[in-house]
């Protein structure tokens, strides 16, 4: 009998061991996003004992972080029933359910966290998400013409997602081939393949794998982008856990030089341990947009954009802001020849999982819509890419597709789909000593909105021209500041809109419309004495008040002085010759004194200004005969003092350097 006790004793006390020693490993695992390897271990555990809550919860959260919800709602479920409580369970319980389709009871779970959870970050995430299941309704009433088909010919048991089209070749990221399991999600490595195709019609026989330079067996490669040229890739590179820089996943870049692409180079925008993935170019290749779990963003992912100077660097990490962006997942941006951005979110009104949105530009605000069904569905439905302005590709892990991720072919067959694309194309000019206009070159170039926001930039070459995208009923300015040389210019801006001059779509007969509108941007020289005359300022008769037309045009004056601290000016007033001499000059400058008032209440520095009234004594046209002929007499000028150091743009430390990343010497291996 006693026998008997021991040995059950030490055959408990080794089971509880070996308990112990498995959860350990679960829990290590799960630390180090390996979810599948997770998922087999607590597995072990249910055949044991299939309502131990803590199994079925890491299970159901192990599926849930390696992009697979659908399966883990039987083991949130469990969990639940079993006494698992945490801050969060209650709402990935809710989100399980929604992907299940199941809105009623995930609407009723989100309303029973809402009431009993305490964590803010959590209870903004469940309102918000329980707000958006109110536009369920007319989401699904929404009207919308797109067709929708599985493209076998690429499609395999595993998974195909995030396609792009570039110079006659679809590129996509698979789990397809041999290559070593990647645990976090319990496949194969993905690798980046490419195929040859006429639109949608790809021809499976030449799907390949890209070469080693790009891809690797032991590393997960994911979304691509093209530069407009197509000789510049972007893609998504990481979570092999191995190597330094690749713990999470990151942005590298390679050019392709004589049909060969080049050694690839992490990008400095990455934030280091952080998720920085699919990775999308702007229509003029000037902006790249990607999305980042990085902090300091609005959720779990948001969707950031970079800018690339004259040099090819990228700098100028911004994040998009609330209008796209929200507390969930924001992500696989893409913007389309029209202008518009499509991402994929969860954190918007949508279906299920993510689903995929179109952001435009309408009277200067951002829209967003909801693509609807069938496009999107209550799986993950992302990465879409538009080979016509009417067709495409998606990716979509819904039911009746051929393996786990697949892509989808669709085509928009709206009637009244018309496209307007509106471009403002201009040429950077300066004045010559005999008046006549010449190219400038070498000007940076922006395009802002009515509210100061930068919506683009540029330098101009030799030819001085620069082009931009605008959009319906916007004012905008444009600045331009020389960059470079020994000659100095003023920083102008000139404004343009395009408020009354929108084509209307119902004359058009073809489905992509191009507008040009042009323009001049001049820049003037900076020169010590040299005069500039200000346009339309008037006063009342014998008064020196500043009228409000006089201050709209002093306030260009303004604009003048913050766009150019480097200046010392003397503002001065000139007077007609009908009064006396002492008479005029006094006039003139009281109101000279009063132009500098007036900027300097408008915050410009008065250390900056001299004011200087002239009377009569330097009239343009003497013995002025006509009202017109004395109104040039009566005119203020300014004239530049003192010429400071220019000002000049810096140059982040963590731009990426194209010419020390592609120049032609032998490659050192540094990154």
């Amino acid at each position: 009998m006693k026998t008997t006790v021991k040995f059950s004793l030490i055959l408990l006390l080794g089971l509880s061991a070996a308990s112990c020693n498995l959860e350990k490993k679960a829990f290590k695992s799960f630390e180090v996003a390996e979810y599948q390897y997770v998922i087999s271990l607590y597995e072990k555990v249910l055949k044991k004992d299939p309502e131990d809550a803590e199994a079925n919860y890491f299970i159901a959260e192990s599926y849930r972080l390696s992009n697979r919800l659908h399966q883990a709602l039987p083991y949130y479920e469990k969990a639940i029933a079993n006494g698992m409580e945490n801050d969060s369970i209650g709402l990935f319980y809710a989100f399980a359910l929604k992907v299940q389709g199941n809105y009623d009871e995930a609407e009723k779970q989100l309303d029973k966290f809402l009431k009993e959870s305490e964590n803010e970050k959590y209870l903004a995430r469940a309102e918000e998400e329980f707000n958006n299941l109110d536009f369920l309704e007319e989401l699904k009433t929404k009207k919308n013409y797109f067709k929708v088909k599985n493209l076998e010919a690429v499609n395999s048991g595993a998974a195909e997602y995030s396609p792009v089209y570039n110079d006659g070749k679809l590129f996509f990221t698979s789990s397809r081939g041999d290559n070593k399991i990647y645990l976090g999600s319990g496949t194969p490595f993905t690798n980046i393949y490419s195929a040859d195709t006429r639109g949608a019609r790809v021809k499976s026989e030449s799907i390949r794998a890209l070469n080693e330079v790009i891809n690797s067996p032991i590393t997960n490669e994911g979304s691509v982008t093209f530069s407009p040229d197509g000789k510049t890739m972007v893609f998504a590179k990481g979570n092999s856990g191995k190597r330094k820089g690749t713990a999470d996943v990151n942005l590298y870049i390679t050019r392709n030089r004589n049909g060969v692409w080049t050694e690839p180079r992490m990008l400095n925008i990455n934030n280091p341990g952080y998720w920085d993935s699919s990775p999308a170019f702007s229509r003029n290749g000037k902006t790249l947009y990607f999305a980042s779990n990085r902090p300091g963003g609005y959720g779990g992912t948001d969707i950031y954009s970079a800018r690339q100077n004259a040099r090819g660097r990228f700098f100028k990490v911004k994040n998009l802001g609330p209008e796209i962006n929200t507390s969930g997942n924001e992500m696989f941006p893409y913007i389309s020849d029209d202008g518009h951005m499509y991402f994929s979110s969860d954190g918007h009104p949508g279906f299920g999982a993510l689903d995929l949105f179109v952001a435009r530009r309408v009277n200067g605000q951002i829209t967003l819509e909801n693509l609807g069904e069938p496009v999107n569905s209550n799986a993950d439905d992302f990465g879409i890419h538009l080979f016509k302005a009417d067709r495409g590709f998606f990716t979509s892990n819904r039911e009746g597709g051929k393996g786990d991720d697949d892509i989808y072919t669709f085509v928009n067959e709206d009637p009244d789909l018309k496209v307007v694309n509106y471009f403002l194309e201009g040429v950077t000019m300066t004045p010559g000593n005999d008046g006549n206009l010449s190219i400038l070159p070498n000007v940076r170039v922006e395009l802002r909105d009515y509210k100061g926001e930068v919506l683009d930039e540029t330098t101009t070459r030799d030819d001085g021209k620069f082009l931009f995208r605008v959009y319906e009923h916007e004012h905008y300015n444009l600045i331009g500041e020389k960059v470079g040389g020994n000659d100095q210019y003023l920083v102008t801006r000139e404004q343009f809109t395009t408020v009354g001059k929108a084509v209307d779509r119902t004359t058009l007969t073809k489905l992509v419309t191009d507008i040009k509108f042009d323009t001049l941007l001049v820049l003037e020289k900076i020169e010590k004495d040299k005069i500039f005359v200000l346009d339309n300022i008037y006063y009342d008769l014998d008064k020196s008040d500043i009228r409000e037309d006089a201050a709209i045009e002093l306030d260009k004056l303004v604009v003048i002085l913050n766009d150019n601290p480097e200046l010392k000016i003397e503002l001065s007033s000139h007077t007609d010759d009908r009064q006396t001499d002492a008479y005029n000059l006094n006039l003139s400058e009281r109101r000279a004194k009063s132009a500098v008032k007036y900027i300097i209440s408008q915050g410009v520095s008065g250390d900056r200004l001299v004011a200087r009234g002239y009377g009569e004594s330097k009239l343009l046209i003497p013995n002025a005969k006509t009202e017109e002929e004395h109104q040039v007499n009566r005119r203020t000028e300014f004239k530049i003092l003192e010429i400071g150091q220019k000002r000049t743009t810096t140059t982040s430390p963590d731009e990426f350097d194209e010419d020390r990343y592609f120049d032609d010497e032998e490659d050192s291996g540094e990154n």
